[in-house]
């Protein structure tokens, strides 16, 4: 209906619905786009939104990057329009690719592998190799105590907007669970998360400092779900994200390290369902995923799919 829509990403939240829906989705660096003024940058979320092309997303991160007043988080401006990368030569790169994961089934894993076998078709040197910390379980613990802490944070700003405490009625039961269960942590859990935050960071970064250039995922476990299978369990508000898990081990790590990552339509199912593909650059590096992008893109073209109506 719209060339470009908004979209924000505070796990996945604009790679995740890229990939269910055929779509190319952005998650910029952490502080590359202002959250201000009611938001912190150095936090999980960042805002920018999905399309059908990677020049449209190029443009759009070129109209609203940049530091509003009082960041303390900023990335470092781009050395020339990012519209001006699409198209640019990235160069031959040193690539890892997941291709194996004990929660992902085989077609995505599939497109993941796909990807790289183009990739390398084009030049680039391509090896099944990924952070290991991606896989420390402990990650998914402070994970999930910053995620919650930050919806408790969000429902007490939607009532101080309106003026008024909300109500349960009024906040998705899974919303009003997590929020319920962050007021349980204390101040000592939230900053433990952080310093967790702050070593898992480091030790995800370190793949990239040992040489990689990019990181290859399947954007999500599995094909796009059918309707309902997040539906609310009156006795277990907190099924829904549960059974989400197991659908999107790829994107919040890279909300914890604040990494550009960007999912593209690269593989679609025997029956027609979008399956993304995630590619992830060092901090910073939004030029150098917009090259590769626009490269696949020319290689792989979709913009001319739509889904049988």
């Amino acid at each position: 209906m719209v060339p470009i829509a908004h979209a924000s990403d505070g796990g996945g939240s604009i790679r995740i619905p890229s990939s269910s829906c055929g779509l190319v989705g952005l998650k910029p660096s952490q502080g590359r786009i202002t959250m201000g003024p009611n938001r912190d940058e150095s936090n999980l979320g960042v805002d920018l939104g999905v399309s059908r092309t990677v020049r449209d997303t190029a443009g759009l991160l070129d109209a609203v990057r940049g530091p509003g007043v009082g960041d303390t988080v900023i990335a470092a401006p781009p050395i020339r329009p990012y519209a001006q990368e699409v198209g640019a030569d990235p160069g031959s790169l040193r690539i890892g690719v997941v291709t194996q994961h004990p929660l992902a089934q085989a077609e995505n894993l599939t497109a993941a592998k796909n990807a790289g076998a183009l990739l390398e078709s084009l030049g680039h040197h391509v090896e099944d190799s990924f952070p290991s910390a991606l896989i420390d379980p402990k990650f998914r613990e402070f994970f999930a105590v910053m995620w919650g802490t930050n919806m408790a944070v969000n429902l007490a700003r939607a009532a101080e907007t309106l003026g008024r405490e909300l109500t349960e009625d009024e906040v998705e039961p899974l919303n009003w669970a997590l929020a319920a269960s962050a007021r349980q942590h204390s101040a000592v859990d939230y900053a433990q998360g952080l310093a967790m935050n702050g070593l898992f960071r480091r030790a995800v970064y370190q793949w990239w400092a040992d040489g990689f250039d990019l990181l290859v995922t399947p954007t999500m476990a599995a094909p796009p779900p059918p309707i309902g299978t997040f539906a609310h369990d009156p006795a277990n508000p907190i099924a829904p994200l549960m059974t989400a898990g197991k659908y999107v081990p790829f994107t919040p790590p890279f909300n914890t390290t604040g990494q550009p990552a960007i999912s593209l339509p690269l593989h679609w199912t025997p029956d027609g369902l979008p399956i993304g593909v995630q590619f992830v650059a060092a901090y910073g590096r939004e030029d150098l995923l917009l090259r590769v992008a626009s490269q696949l893109e020319q290689a792989a073209p979709w913009a001319s799919r739509r889904p049988p109506l």
